[in-house]
């Protein structure tokens, strides 16, 4: 797809890596943002920034009669994790860096909307939806309540997201649930503190209510949910105390993690366990619990005609023997399942390089991951597939 554009490949790896030297955290992508929006007026496309706060969507109508319109989806936040790639292009801001490969994500859209700009051959109309904040702040929410699908009112939309692990030159999906929910819950527990080294006995020692909770947790996936259910229960957070002051016994100590699940029963079961256990056990050992929780994402939930489209293109792009249709499901989770809630659509995957045998390719939110270059081909020529699969009647 790039050969017919001589430097397109080079020019959009550079962009790729210029993104990435300069990573922003969700609702911060002032620069990232700008970066796409100047991208975009330069090939003539219609642009809308400032959707969402930082998003950009850009609009090409093909040159046949058409009255459908698709949504393509890339995300453009980095994360809050200190680079240690030691690349050319790492990250110039100090504890945020695009561990995820958004930068790839928008650099492979980028291209496509220079494609399909230069080739409108379709009938209908293209949204290119640049998401700001997928991780976590609520980006895709905030394009929706800003009116996104109600000036670009979509029939499918479309996401792509990399995979470490799966070769470049890959692509995988299926129908149904794809990603897991995500929540983010805390308990704080709450006693009296006191001298650890004198008077103990006159605390309600906060350590080892938190230590018979941090086990019991262990057992709610296994003894609550049905084995052929899938659910993810992660303590990610402790905190507790003064270290400038160990002999301090804690009057307060906070608990917090997570959970993915692709039901909403045991969703539910998950928190309602999390929050009846810390109760419980407060009262054995006379303090208090306070339990609260946020969801931060829903399930991925691949519709069926989009992703059947999907996979025409995938297949088109790559050939059968490197698509696989029927991936296993990730626990991980991707705030695109809120525009998949208005409109259906489909999240694919695109291989991000494979595991040789001495090295595990590194993995996402990692320290060392970088976004692969040579996936970006394959990117576009996805896009730019499933723009004529599905804008030239040829989804079938």
């Amino acid at each position: 797809m790039l050969d017919r554009f001589p430097g397109l490949q080079a020019e959009i790896a550079a962009i790729r890596r210029d993104i990435h030297a300069h990573p922003e955290l969700g609702l911060e992508e002032l620069r990232t943002s700008d970066i796409v929006a100047r991208k975009l007026r330069e090939w003539n496309i219609e642009t809308h920034p400032g959707i969402g706060q930082t998003g950009v969507v850009g609009v090409i109508r093909g040159k046949r009669p058409g009255n459908r319109m698709i949504g393509l989806r890339a995300d453009m936040d980095a994360l809050p994790i200190l680079e240690q790639s030691g690349l050319p292009h790492a990250s110039t801001h100090h504890g945020v860096m695009h561990a995820c490969g958004h930068d790839g994500h928008t650099a492979m859209l980028l291209g496509a909307a220079r494609v399909l700009a230069e080739n409108p051959n379709f009938a209908g109309t293209v949204i290119l939806i640049f998401q700001p904040a997928e991780e976590g702040r609520g980006g895709a929410r905030a394009m929706v309540d800003d009116g996104l699908f109600d000036r670009f009112p979509c029939d499918a939309i479309y996401g792509l997201h990399n995979r470490p692990g799966l070769p470049v030159g890959q692509f995988a999906n299926r129908r149904g649930p794809l990603m897991a929910a995500g929540d983010r819950w805390r308990v704080i527990f709450r006693g009296k503190g006191g001298h650890g080294g004198s008077t103990p006995h006159f605390t309600q020692d906060l350590t080892v209510v938190a230590g018979h909770f941090l086990l019991a947790l262990q057992t709610i996936v296994s003894r609550n949910v049905p084995s052929a259910e899938q659910a993810v229960l992660s303590v990610g957070h402790i905190i507790a105390g003064n270290l400038d002051a160990p002999a301090v016994m804690p009057a307060e100590l906070l608990v917090a993690g997570v959970c993915r699940t692709f039901s909403a029963a045991t969703r539910l079961t998950l928190l309602r366990r999390i929050e009846e256990l810390a109760q419980h056990l407060a009262a054995a050992h006379g303090c208090a619990a306070e339990f609260a929780n946020r969801q931060s994402g829903f399930v991925v939930d691949n519709a069926d005609a989009p992703t059947s489209v999907a996979a025409a293109a995938a297949i088109r792009t790559v050939g059968e023997d490197n698509f696989d249709g029927d991936v296993v499901r990730s626990t991980g989770g991707e705030d695109f399942a809120e525009m998949m809630m208005v409109v259906p659509g489909c999240m694919s995957l695109i291989g991000n390089g494979g595991d040789a045998p001495e090295r595990q390719s590194p993995r996402l939110h990692t320290p060392l991951y970088d976004f692969n270059d040579d996936a970006i081909p394959y990117g576009v020529a996805f896009w730019c597939n499933v723009v004529q699969l599905e804008l030239n009647g040829e989804a079938g």
